[in-house]
């Protein structure tokens, strides 16, 4: 795949993008006018720094309301192109991309259309040049790649081809299954941009919420497909802009621009069943989390352990050379890491007492690893004790750590790292929590769609819809990624609105990170009985809240009852039911929410709004 994105895509000064693009790993860059206009130098300086980079200038974009024009306004296009070749020959390149034409002056008659292209083919040509055109989704007359190709084929000249936009395709709903009838070799470039979903005029939709392959709604993989099966293997090339890109760093971006094509041309890959592949270890399976790390200082291990003690669980191991403890309840664990000049500590310092890694399962840690290395994600190690066992890690969300646990052998760490200090079933059942249910990780609002590619790409996990939750002080955003038995979810958080209970959590954090942690039970009640007991202190919620409950879902006066006396929240769809039930806040960094399934598979988001209310009232306690 030859790799090429629009300098548009990227926020900043064209010679620090045109670094990021390279560093990246990109091969060519398509360069947008203004950045050349923009920049403190010549279009030969432009054209020797992309040169010197490495990179190939794959266009240079663009011409607009070309074609179907008449008298001095088609006098006048010509002669602007004319300056666009001289710059282009200047930097280096030779396609010329022309959208289709959306001004109302123009003309629908296809013959002025195709004469115009013919006249433009011609002058080009002579100069060792071509034109790419492409149609746009707000195009007056021609808005659809097959009526771009019906004229780039009544043209008939070597110079002329066609540039696909999946960006405009898709949202036009322009069948998938027409692409197989174009010509590859007419195809000069292809533009990859995914998006939600939206009703939105399609110029603002464009403007606004083009996002990389793999964070939209669009369906990327079915488009590249159909090229590919049809033997097109030319430049594919980013063409992306949003408001939260413009927003972020020109690196951060270039980076996760490579990591979304790699993304689909191993979904490509594995969906052609190509013989090679793409060269790279496949998507991670992840078969479930082994352990929780969190990192406290020495103030705060003792609070973090009474937290761990009141919600069942019991101190099972004790690292053999590090101040490291394990916390065990059923197939939960959970550590907590106060070793001196340790990553754990550092990270403490900064955050306080948090969530610093995640252990997960997976089928193959080398391979995991090799995947992480391809995306460009950073590995992490730290020195170990004699006999004492190297677990590979990935960085992730706010630097926090991912470890890599080969399935089946999770057993080998504990008997080999930890001492035991009590039978894991010392405890009985604790207070009934089985598993850990889902993470929910809390980032800046810019970085939502970034983080959401990271667990894309590297795990085989899907993506469920975003959903907007009414936070008293503005919205929170909300998606979801989960490998296919839901052994391994995460819960993606953001709000653009500096008092949501999200953005404070990023303030008093100092970052992003984990916010709460949601374990299972399969008896609700007895475990808010059973907490009760020990003294957790759970999240009161408002009586209006169950007398709502009673006329939504119609359900026993009984079931209410039970449910207003221990503070358990409900929900249900056409497939089954879910009932949630939260703790306070650890020192107002994160929380634990109680959750029990019942045939259930969503993440209970009408009752979110309720629990941000009943925690922002908490907002003046040291202890929420």
């Amino acid at each position: 795949m030859f790799t090429s994105i629009a300098s548009v895509s990227i926020s900043g000064r064209l010679d620090a993008k045109l670094r990021a693009i390279v560093a990246a790993g990109f091969d060519g860059v398509e360069l947008v006018e203004n950045d050349l206009l923009t920049y403190d130098g010549t279009a030969r300086d432009v054209g020797r720094m992309i040169r010197e980079l490495g990179l190939t200038c794959t266009a240079f974009q663009r011409v607009n309301d070309f074609e179907g024009m008449e008298g001095a306004a088609r006098a006048h296009n010509f002669s602007l192109i004319e300056r666009k070749l001289d710059a282009m020959e200047q930097v280096g390149t030779d396609l010329l991309i022309v959208g289709s034409n959306s001004s109302i002056a123009t003309s629908g008659d296809r013959q002025r259309i195709v004469a115009d292209f013919h006249e433009l083919a011609e002058r080009v040509h002579a100069r060792g040049m071509r034109i790419g055109y492409e149609a746009l989704a707000w195009g007056r007359y021609i808005f659809d790649h097959r009526e771009a190709w019906a004229v780039v084929k009544e043209v008939s000249h070597p110079a002329l081809g066609l540039v696909l936009g999946s960006f405009h395709s898709l949202v036009r709903n322009i069948p998938i299954e027409s692409l197989p009838d174009i010509d590859p070799a007419r195809i000069f470039l292809v533009h990859l941009a995914d998006a939600p979903v939206i009703q939105m005029d399609f110029r603002s939709w464009s403007r606004h919420f083009r996002y990389l392959p793999g964070q939209g709604e669009l369906d990327l993989e079915a488009y590249v497909a159909a090229l590919r099966a049809r033997g097109y293997n030319g430049i594919w090339s980013l063409e992306v802009f949003n408001d939260r890109y413009r927003a972020s760093a020109a690196a951060t971006t270039a980076v996760d621009g490579m990591r979304s094509l790699r993304y689909i041309e191993d979904q490509v890959a594995r969906r052609l069943l190509l013989a090679k592949g793409s060269g790279r270890p496949p998507r991670v399976q992840c078969h479930g989390i082994e352990f929780i790390e969190f990192a406290a200082n020495d103030n705060e291990v003792e609070p973090l352990g009474n937290m761990f003690e009141a919600l069942g669980f019991t101190r099972t191991g004790q690292h053999r050379s590090k101040r490291v403890s394990r916390w065990s309840q059923q197939g939960i664990n959970l550590l907590i890491n106060n070793e001196p000049a340790s990553f754990a500590r550092a990270y403490a310092d900064v955050h306080g007492a948090s969530v610093c890694a995640i252990g997960v399962r997976v089928e193959d840690v080398r391979a995991a690893m090799e995947r992480a290395q391809a995306l460009q994600i950073s590995s992490f190690s730290q020195p170990v004790g004699p006999g004492e066992l190297q677990i590979p890690a990935a960085r992730g969300v706010g630097e926090s750590l991912l470890y890599f646990i080969r399935d089946g052998e999770e057993q080998h760490v504990w008997k080999n790292d930890f001492l035991a200090v009590s039978d894991p079933v010392a405890g009985g059942r604790g207070v009934g929590l089985t598993r850990i249910d889902y993470v929910t990780q809390t980032m800046e609002y810019e970085a939502m769609l970034s983080w959401l590619l990271y667990y894309l790409s590297l795990f085989a996990v899907s993506k469920t819809a975003q959903v907007e939750i009414d936070d008293p002080f503005g919205l929170v955003y909300s998606q979801a990624v989960e490998s296919t038995d839901r052994a391994f979810r995460i819960v993606l958080n953001s709000s653009s609105t500096p008092q949501t209970l999200s953005s404070r959590f990023l303030h008093g954090f100092m970052g992003a990170g984990v916010q709460h942690l949601a374990l299972q039970t399969d008896d609700i009640f007895k475990t808010a009985r059973l907490l009760k007991e020990r003294g957790a202190r759970t999240l009161p919620i408002p009586a209006n809240y169950y007398e709502d409950l009673q006329a939504r879902f119609d359900l026993d006066s009984a079931l209410i009852e039970r449910l207003a006396a221990n503070d358990i929240l409900y929900e249900r769809d056409g497939r089954g039911e879910y009932f949630q039930l939260f703790t306070r806040a650890f020192a107002k960094r994160f929380f634990f929410e109680i959750v029990q399934r019942r045939s259930y598979q969503s993440y209970g988001a009408s009752n979110a709004a309720i629990r941000i209310a009943a925690q922002s009232r908490y907002r003046s306690d040291s202890q929420n």
